[in-house]
């Protein structure tokens, strides 16, 4: 009879663990559809490290919105049942990951075939995220700060162009200057997080992208970073774009996604979608990663010691852009309202170009480019300022010990997570 009871509880536990869905051929759907969907939208898909075949088919043989729609809608559904049955935690996450990614998609086919919604709304039905929107005038008081650190005559706004304008790093050092930095961030983000022996990225100066700079993953940890040379690129620009861009910002990310493939059989991961919940954790991530690689005073010290005599800059002064740096910080969300109001048609075109201006003390040529920026990408915005505030809570829950907080910081990275799983 033992021998008996023993069986039957082995074959129960077998059972039970046989019951757990499988994820994989929901995914493998999702990954396809998505690739479809890049046929009707240039730039929806970011990055695609998968079977070169399924782009190869989906590309040859595109089906159309509406069809596309129906397939989402069917997948979701075969996603909800999986998720009911599923039991294991890191089933249900990863089942309920997949279920945004998907309503994500089938809430861009909607966007492609011209659907609108309030701004907010849009947010929240592409990224999972609804975001923060404070009043433009609550951001009065950073500007009377700055006011203070920038004194002399003429509007705010030209007064700190003219000051930030010393900073600039000299076209003929840029290489240079952004090659330590980046380095520098791979340094620190090394000493915390496990990078594979082949990783690599190519640094490549470009014109004539809206963007300042962008990280273009190409798979087997490999990335191509871009930093946009019509743009003005201040000191403070090198270790921003090395840690959003490079580690422990896109590229890492991507690594990390990539590993989730083809380590753990997380085929969904085999595509990164431009607009997914995957953007407030990748764009937040990436801006929280400035502060995580070089937390209290590291950032400066490095700047003044090493990029400041690279660039040809003063050492001495970097104590006065560190401050103004520090007040400017206080107008961050500041341009996200009023993207926000122009995209919803509170204010028209000049209207938000003026308040761009003042409230991002940039000339009207930015402001301008700015606001195209915002017209291409719309709710997309969101993800830089509102992904960084969720990021940047969930790490920080995790104390002052920088290891706890590089562990909080993997582990957004490393599994499943939607921003909700942040909050």
């Amino acid at each position: 009879m033992r021998v008996i009871a023993a069986c039957l509880f082995l074959l129960v536990a077998a059972c039970a663990r046989q019951a757990e869905p499988d994820l994989n051929p929901l995914a493998e759907t999702y990954v396809r559809l998505s690739l479809e969907i890049g046929t009707h939208e240039e730039g929806y898909i970011d990055a695609y490290y998968g079977p070169a075949e399924w782009k190869t088919q989906a590309e040859a043989h595109p089906r159309s919105t509406s069809d596309l729609k129906a397939a989402a809608d069917a997948l979701s559904a075969q996603i909800a049942e999986a998720q009911g049955a599923a039991r294991d935690p890191a089933v249900q996450r990863r089942a309920r990951a997949l279920a945004a990614y998907v309503a994500s998609a089938r809430f861009r086919l909607d966007m492609i075939d011209g659907e609108r919604l309030p701004f907010a709304d849009e947010a929240e039905r592409l990224f999972a995220l609804r975001p923060t929107l404070r009043p433009l005038e609550s951001y009065d008081a950073a500007l009377a700060r700055i006011d203070q650190l920038v004194p002399g005559r003429g509007d705010l706004a030209t007064r700190v162009q003219e000051f930030r304008n010393r900073y600039l790093v000299p076209p003929d050092r840029l290489d240079e200057v952004m090659e330590a930095a980046i380095a520098e961030c791979r340094r620190r983000t090394a000493a915390h997080f496990p990078l594979p022996a082949n990783e690599r990225f190519e640094l490549e100066l470009v014109r004539d992208q809206p963007w300042g700079a962008y990280n273009w993953y190409r798979g087997d940890n490999h990335s191509l970073i871009q930093v946009n040379t019509d743009q003005p690129i201040y000191i403070d620009a090198a270790i921003g774009y090395g840690c959003h861009e490079g580690y422990p910002g896109h590229h890492v990310q991507g690594i990390s996604a990539e590993r989730m493939y083809r380590e753990r059989g997380y085929v969904e991961y085999s595509v990164i979608p431009l607009f997914s919940p995957q953007g407030p954790l990748n764009e937040g991530g990436g801006n929280y990663g400035v502060d995580l690689a070089f937390p209290g005073g590291e950032r400066l010290a490095f700047e003044r010691g090493t990029l400041y005599p690279l660039a040809g800059l003063d050492p001495a002064s970097a104590d006065a852009y560190e401050a103004l740096s520090v007040a400017l910080d206080g107008l961050r969300g500041a341009t996200l309202t009023i993207d926000q109001q122009f995209l919803d048609g509170q204010i028209d075109r000049n209207r938000a170009i003026e308040l761009t201006q003042r409230y991002g003390l940039m000339s009207r040529e930015r402001a301008e480019r700015g606001l195209a920026f915002a017209e291409h990408y719309r709710s997309y915005v969101i993800n830089y300022s509102t992904g960084e505030d969720v990021v940047r809570a969930f790490v920080e829950r995790a104390g002052e010990d920088p290891a706890a907080r590089w562990s909080a910081y993997e582990s957004i990275i490393t599994q499943p997570t939607l921003p909700a799983d942040l909050q």
